[in-house]
């Protein structure tokens, strides 16, 4: 059976984590400082921390943002579930609301409702690596908090010229490389997922673009806004930080990030050709903008029930793509007022897009996509 999800855990990664185990430095300590410090070379943000889970990310991020309690946040329908859970127990208020149904993200227009029923801290989830029109975003003039854990290392477009390439491939790695070093060869205009918010939460958990195995990066792309998060972090419990054994896992998967995106561009490139003459369609999105290659959602046009067992009797496994949102936590009270995610929590299935995925398995998962019932 070809399962939905793979880490894709190749021998560099398992000779860092070894590395850690036998030099018995599995707590905090050098391997999370170089983390931090490869998070900085390739986002250029001004200051990082790599904690235990994204929970604890969010939680640094509103208090760095000093917001009153019983003040509302608001939230994507069909972002991870565990936004609202930390929203509800750090004692704020989650507005949720619905999504745009072409693309999975919340529109502009819904973010203004919500601010206007209280909200006042956008937690911008970035789903299925598509990269929204973030000035839109910017411009309401509240804070916002980018959640990029599926959108990790992607790129906006070049300010002003919105329709030039970028894309995530060894260049633009060493695009970043570069910048970290000074030098000249460095892409300035351009610039990560996360660095147009006043936070940036980079989720490392199994699921994730990039792993650590469990955990997540907070980094601020300011100097003001990081010296407030600098402060939080040197107070922080050492529980709270990442141990070096999964930094070391993130550390390498971040320097494979190019080679294994280059890979995952051309599977989506495959399926997406496989579907185009089908009534299953999946997400609008503009790929010259660098967005990054997340998995392969499909919007189905009929049961997913139907697809799923298709797909299972071909030997592939077919997940819902928001089995663990917001909207799937909660449907029973929100159902019918995030209409669209609703809708796209029953009918938007995701299939297995990796890069240990063989040729084999890539063009048994073809055949499937082109003759899905």
């Amino acid at each position: 059976m070809i399962q939905t999800y793979s880490s894709t855990i190749r021998r560099k990664e398992m000779e860092a984590v070894l590395t850690c185990m036998v030099d018995e430095k599995i707590g905090p300590g050098e391997m999370n400082a170089k983390l931090i410090q490869t998070v900085k070379e390739y986002t250029r943000c001004d200051g990082a921390v790599a904690v235990r889970s994204p929970a604890i990310a969010l939680e640094y991020a509103v208090k760095a943002l000093a917001l009153e309690k019983d003040s509302g946040i608001i939230l994507s329908a069909l972002a991870p579930a565990w936004q609202i859970q930390t929203v509800e127990k750090l004692g704020y208020k989650p507005i949720v609301l619905d999504v745009q149904e072409d693309t999975g993200l919340v529109p502009v227009k819904y973010v203004e409702e919500g601010m206007q029923k209280g909200g006042r801290i956008l937690i911008l989830a970035e789903s299925m690596g598509i990269l929204p029109d973030i000035n839109e975003y910017l411009a309401l003039g509240i804070p916002v908090i980018e959640d990029i854990s599926q959108s990790a290392l992607s790129y906006y477009p070049e300010e002003g010229t919105e329709g030039a390439e970028q894309k995530p491939t060894d260049q633009n790695v060493q695009e970043g490389e570069a910048a970290a070093s000074g030098s000249d060869n460095a892409n300035t205009k351009a610039k990560r997922a996360g660095m147009y918010g006043t936070y940036a939460i980079w989720g490392m958990e199994d699921h994730d673009v990039i792993t650590s195995g469990g955990g997540a990066v907070i980094f601020a792309a300011g100097r003001r806004e990081w010296s407030v998060l600098k402060k939080i972090a040197e107070e922080a419990p050492s529980t709270d930080i990442m141990p070096d054994m999964n930094a070391a896992l993130a550390f390498v998967e971040i320097k494979e990030f190019a080679r294994n995106e280059n890979t995952r561009r051309e599977l989506f490139a495959l399926y997406s050709r496989s579907t185009m003459s089908g009534r299953h369609k999946t997400y609008i999105r503009a790929p010259e903008n660098g967005s990054t290659i997340y998995s392969f959602p499909l919007v189905l046009n009929s049961g997913f029930k139907d697809v799923k067992a298709y797909a299972q009797k071909k030997g592939i496994e077919v997940r819902q793509a928001y089995e663990n949102s917001i909207i799937a936590l909660r449907q029973e009270t929100l159902a019918s007022e995030c209409i669209c995610a609703n809708s796209l929590l029953l009918r938007c299935a995701l299939f297995p897009l990796y890069p240990r995925l063989g040729q084999k398995d890539a063009a048994r998962i073809v055949k499937v996509l082109s003759s899905l019932p």
